[in-house]
């Protein structure tokens, strides 16, 4: 399996989103760059992010992160605070964007995001071009792992 952009620089991992790998078919992922104040780079250096229910949505002509709970930096001001789950601009290019769009159009996609890392300083996002799996496709996705890591154990024990 190719390594991913984020895997081959050796950033720091600031949180993830392990549920989307079993919810979603993961067809191709976009590295994006996030805007953010700088009390939630504070907290997100911390380790304070939550990207369980969170998805990404492009709404006239940019794209925005939604539901990322980021908790409050605990030694920041009541001024220099941030609302916690407000929608966040991704930064991308603008053929990016027109790209994502037809593709999300035309076959029934969705944006996840997988990650949030730091990468030299900045804090980017990892986020997934996906299909949502039906309740039989993560069923048969389990049994696949099951049996591969079953014939990978019977293999080690008999060399």
């Amino acid at each position: 399996m190719a390594k991913t952009k984020r895997e081959k620089s050796g950033s720091r991992i600031l949180g993830q989103n392990r549920r989307a790998r079993h919810d979603y078919e993961i067809i191709e992922t976009i590295e994006a760059g996030i805007a953010l104040k700088g009390s939630e780079v504070k907290s997100l250096r911390l380790g304070h992010a939550q990207l369980r229910d969170a998805y990404a949505r492009i709404e006239g002509g940019e794209a925005y992160l939604h539901k990322l709970l980021i908790p409050a930096y605990s030694h920041a001001s009541v001024f220099g605070s941030h609302v916690t789950d407000r929608p966040r601009k991704l930064l991308l290019h603008r053929y990016e964007i027109d790209r994502l769009v037809g593709k999300l159009e035309q076959d029934r996609l969705t944006l996840v995001p997988l990650a949030l890392y730091l990468n030299g300083g900045l804090v980017k996002v990892e986020l997934a071009v996906a299909k949502g799996r039906t309740l039989y496709d993560k069923r048969h996705v389990l049994a696949e792992r099951d049996a591969k890591m079953e014939i990978k154990r019977l293999r080690s024990t008999y060399r």
